[in-house]
């Protein structure tokens, strides 16, 4: 068993308060997690100065290259983590056993977190839009117009309340040091492992450890601190999550995505060509991400769509954790499978739904003392049906029969958005909706993200803030 302290600004430190996180089958202790109390997190947050200071004093391109370098630790090094030497097939292994996902999604998702990290340059060119970072680390800088521009931190540590779900979120935030602002962290309550062997690794490739608070535990006191102590915050939630701090410039928020695929119809008479896209997109990563498909609309043919998913989704069966073909997600909070699956029932039960996967046996399995959800298709014969856009921790897709004229108010808010049309005067309606954040024009899977690309909201536009700043001429006279 693994011992976890918190690290207060790089140190660790161990408190009274111990939780405990165990196999999420086997109920077998996994590790210890040193906890703090909302107090510490405020009073640690009064030296997040220091941390900005200590990352200002190394250049934006030797903290790049420092990030690079922790990349390819974090994917194939053995690192210290906690009380133990932590080897790759460890992290995956402990994650695993934590979370109930299946070891080859947790191998899948540290591979995205490394190649992150690993072409940390090329994203932030791209979400500063390929601004010198010597600009941002100064403060302002001629972008070689002849214009002074000036950028200013609004913070000098992000705090980032993290998920239990799908540790791919953690991309998110990986950027932030290589903008020389530190990082205060609540890692998940099952999976801490992310955030530590993240820790761990730039660490080991010379980043300051003391840029770095990591509060593990269950407690919900320490996230409202983290929230309430740093003037920018992530948090990571479900609907209550985001409608709290809806409109609260200081938090971003990250919830549920209700992704869509639409087909325009000019297409969807060729839907057959892209049902492997449409499977692909809602079962990748187990369908736990904001980015997978959970409703498709098509203006006809969406029994047919709706079949097809079916007879490829539906005979999935849970497998165990370790093998190589498992993509089911044990569900490990008591009573979650049991709650959602009610859920679902109740939507299938509408005149307008029907499931189209109930000929491919249960969907609720009991594994006690967890269960699984297998997938679920859904099609509803109308737009009218109040669960069209409804989305759930498992792979769950609801197929919309719906005119092409009605699709981008029924739709309602989207993540992403696929949309399987050459239809110029539709593809401009789509890229003009505001309820739509991230665009697919073409048949490319929902979960396929452009990491060159902003995910959710523009990390550069939340942590800095542009302003003018002028500059005298020394050399020049006032008229």
């Amino acid at each position: 068993m693994i011992t976890l302290p918190a690290i207060r600004w790089g140190e660790p430190y161990e408190s009274l308060e111990v939780d405990s996180i165990n196999h999420f089958h086997t109920g077998e202790p996994v590790a210890r997690l040193h906890a703090v109390g909302a107090g510490i997190v405020r009073r640690d947050a009064k030296k997040a100065g220091h941390a900005r200071k200590l990352l200002q004093e190394i250049s934006p391109a030797d903290l790049i290259a420092r990030c690079k370098a922790a990349g390819a630790l974090l994917e194939s090094s053995s690192l210290s983590v906690g009380d133990s030497c932590q080897s790759p097939d460890a992290f995956i292994a402990q994650q695993s056993a934590t979370t109930g996902m299946p070891t080859s999604m947790c191998r899948a998702n540290l591979a995205k977190n490394a190649y992150v990290l690993q072409n940390i340059d090329k994203i932030i060119s791209c979400l500063t839009r390929g601004l010198d970072l010597n600009i941002l680390s100064l403060g302002y800088g001629d972008e070689g117009r002849g214009v002074t521009v000036s950028y200013q931190s609004q913070c000098d540590a992000l705090g980032a309340v993290l998920p239990n779900n799908s540790p791919g979120v953690h991309t998110l935030w990986l950027p932030v040091i290589a903008l020389q602002i530190g990082l205060v962290l609540k890692p998940g309550s099952s999976e801490p492992w992310t955030p530590y062997r993240v820790f761990a690794a730039m660490v080991e490739a010379g980043i300051p450890k003391e840029a770095f608070c990591l509060y593990p535990g269950s407690g919900a006191d320490i996230g409202s601190a983290i929230l309430s102590s740093c003037n920018r915050s992530m948090i990571f939630g479900g609907p209550q999550t985001t409608e709290q701090y809806s409109g609260n410039p200081r938090v971003q928020v990250h919830g549920p995505g209700n992704s869509k695929i639409v087909f325009g119809d000019d297409c969807v008479d060729n839907w057959e060509r892209h049902t492997d896209m449409m499977v692909d997109s809602v079962f990748r990563n187990g369908g736990r991400s904001c980015v997978n498909c959970s409703s498709i609309y098509a203006s006809r043919h969406a029994k047919e769509i709706a079949m097809a998913l079916a007879e490829q989704l539906g005979p999935i069966e849970v497998l165990p954790p370790d093998d190589p073909d498992a993509g089911l997600a044990a569900l490990t909070t008591a009573g979650a499978a049991e709650a959602i699956y009610s859920v679902v029932e109740r939507d299938a039960k509408h005149p307008l739904v029907t499931d189209m996967t109930q000929a491919y046996g249960a969907r609720l399995v009991s594994a006690p003392p967890v269960a699984y959800l297998r997938p679920v298709v859904l099609h509803h014969a109308s737009q009218e049906s109040a669960s069209r856009n409804n989305e759930y921790m498992f792979p769950m897709v609801n197929v919309v029969e719906c005119p092409q004229e009605d699709m981008l108010p029924t739709m309602e808010s989207t993540l992403v958005c696929t949309a399987v049309t050459e239809d110029k005067q539709f593809q401009r309606q789509l890229i003009a909706a505001k309820n739509i954040d991230r665009l697919n024009l073409g048949p490319i899977p929902t979960p396929q993200l452009d990491w060159l690309q902003p995910h959710e909201g523009n990390l550069i536009e939340f942590l800095y803030r542009s302003r003018a700043l002028q500059i005298q001429n020394t050399n020049s006279h006032p008229d």
